[in-house]
């Protein structure tokens, strides 16, 4: 029997709730198709900050690097804005990122059929929209230096951040997504800002050179406005979009809105090797943490994108992917997804109804 390490990080606010769900439903799928899961729990974000001192302690990042997969739930929260940038939650996901050199960042945007009125557009807008956003993740203008604020000499305060990228950086997350759409319909949208930015025009000129590598797919180019434009115009149009971080970071939320809730999102970030991170888009929604009304399925989809991209469980992914349409075609609906005719219940309630689901 084949035996799996996963380092389960709950973070802060609805985090351990939507984890314990998750941690019950792989304990379940995993011992349905013949596998083992041990979960090994380590604290980041806020909850690194409370108990440690810091949002990724040495610890949690070998614990990560030892894993098979990494299962994310949420960090941080508005007691810990006040801090230093470099002892928020949010330096260390950033820091998490590095240490695991996970470069590509996958949000797959899926219209489910029962959820079609939930969104905020038209159904005739967003009815089979089934696309790809591939992000950037550990370079551009997060990471670029130089950074920081300055005092000129007029007085003024003066903040600046430097968007970089160089050819291998691009050339490796066009390649990922090259691939990628190999094995979807063969369309790939390379989005960017090439009539204004430099480093732009370098992203579209390694892109172009690598397409001819992919003769089965077919290049496209966006800038990245109109993409935002054309995702909430005609998302349909679109199956791989190819972002850098800070594009592909406001795009892939505004994708996620598609589906009516971004409680609904799942992500996959992925590096050359080692662990890949699944973790839910939406964040810790502290306003509602311990209150049982968060929403567990992109949590619940990460889980699957972990059994199916990082441990490579296709049946176990898929039955878990099955038991969250089943649960939604018989109208139960947490708070954020609730519609007349639908039955609201909690995050634990929803979670003994995917394990009744799995059967």
């Amino acid at each position: 029997m084949s035996s799996y390490r996963i380092t389960l990080l709950a973070g802060d606010g609805i985090g351990p709730e939507i984890s314990a769900v998750a941690v019950a439903l792989l304990e379940r799928v995993a011992s349905q198709h013949g596998f083992s899961l041990s979960f090994d729990p380590q604290p980041v974000g806020g909850a690194a900050i409370d108990a440690l001192g810091e949002p990724l302690p040495a610890s949690s990042l070998e614990a990560c690097r030892a894993s098979d997969a990494v299962l994310l739930a949420a960090i941080g929260g508005p007691q810990y804005d006040a801090l230093p940038r470099q002892l928020r939650p949010e330096s260390g996901l950033l820091a998490l990122r590095a240490g695991l050199g996970l470069f590509a960042n996958l949000r797959p945007v899926k219209i489910v059929p029962a959820l079609i009125d939930a969104s905020s557009l038209k159904a005739e807008v967003i009815s089979g929209v089934d696309l790809l956003v591939v992000r950037e993740l550990t370079g551009g203008i997060y990471f670029g230096q130089p950074k920081g604020r300055v005092r000129t000499e007029d007085g003024e305060e003066r903040g600046f951040n430097t968007m970089t990228y160089s050819s291998s950086e691009v050339d490796r997350i066009a390649r990922v997504a090259f691939e990628l759409a190999q094995q979807r319909r063969g369309q790939l949208c390379s989005v960017d800002k090439a009539n204004v930015l430099d480093v732009s025009q370098l992203w579209r000129d390694r892109v172009n050179a690598l397409a001819s590598d992919y003769p089965g797919v077919e290049l496209s180019h966006m800038y990245v406005d109109n993409a935002a434009m054309q995702l909430v115009r005609n998302p349909r149009q679109f199956d791989v979009l190819l972002t850098g971080n800070l594009f592909g970071d406001i795009l892939s939320d505004e994708a996620a809105m598609l589906t009516g809730s971004i409680g609904m999102l799942p992500s996959a970030s992925l590096g050359s090797g080692g662990p890949g991170l699944f973790e839910p888009v939406h964040g810790s929604a502290p306003d509602i943490a311990g209150q049982d009304k968060a929403n567990p399925l992109a949590m619940v989809l990460s889980a699957a994108m972990l059994l199916r991209v990082g441990l490579k469980q296709e049946a176990a992914a898929a039955a878990l992917e099955a038991a969250v349409d089943q649960v939604l075609n018989e109208g139960l609906r947490t708070g954020d997804l609730m519609a007349a005719g639908c039955t609201l219940v909690g995050c634990q309630a929803m979670g003994s109804a995917l394990l009744k689901a799995l059967g």
